[in-house]
């Protein structure tokens, strides 16, 4: 497990949750919200391990019940099943292709919501459905899709910043034995 790497995408989860509760306009500009978060665990799932997965998952799904009108802790499943999916076949996966990345960012953006949405309703909740939520997935799903690519090229970038390249082992061992001498 890479520290930076996990603290990097828990920052940019933390922001983007932010920022989808403070600013309204590409809501009002689209008709419906965009979520960031979905794409993000598309992200984590491809680049990092389970663990990493696990805690996206938990914190950004906190963070966002925390802003949202969801009971907390709705959103923790949705969020982690579709990390899981895309990192259980990630080996199969063509993740360098922007093609592939727009597909799984919007077939993840479909799923959380609802996903989130089969959970509230089956808590009890009542929550007003009609033509308007079928058109917030759409706006879910193409913003979701959009933004996958660009959120790779993000973290590529912010990752040669600020994180550190591995090192890789040479051929020389410390611990060697080395004989000298004619046998």
């Amino acid at each position: 497990m890479n520290r930076a790497r996990l603290i990097l995408l828990l920052v940019l989860a933390y922001l983007a949750v932010f920022f989808q509760a403070a600013f309204d306009w590409p809501q009002r500009w689209l008709g419906g919200p965009i979520s960031l978060l979905p794409p993000l665990m598309v992200c984590a799932a491809l680049r990092l391990g389970l663990t990493e997965v696990t805690v996206l998952a938990l914190c950004g799904g906190l963070w966002l019940d925390a802003l949202s009108a969801n009971p907390l802790g709705t959103s923790l499943l949705p969020l982690f099943l579709a990390g899981w999916g895309v990192w259980r076949w990630r080996e199969a996966l063509l993740r360098e292709l922007d093609y592939a990345q727009l597909i799984l960012g919007a077939c993840a953006s479909l799923a959380v919501p609802v996903l989130t949405l089969v959970l509230v309703l089956s808590k009890g909740a009542e929550p007003s459905l009609g033509w308007h939520t079928a058109w917030h997935l759409v706006v879910l799903t193409v913003g979701g899709a959009v933004c996958t690519p660009l959120l790779f090229r993000l973290l590529e970038r912010l990752e040669r910043l600020f994180v550190h390249p591995e090192i890789v082992a040479g051929s020389f061992r410390p611990d060697r034995e080395i004989k000298r001498g004619r046998y």
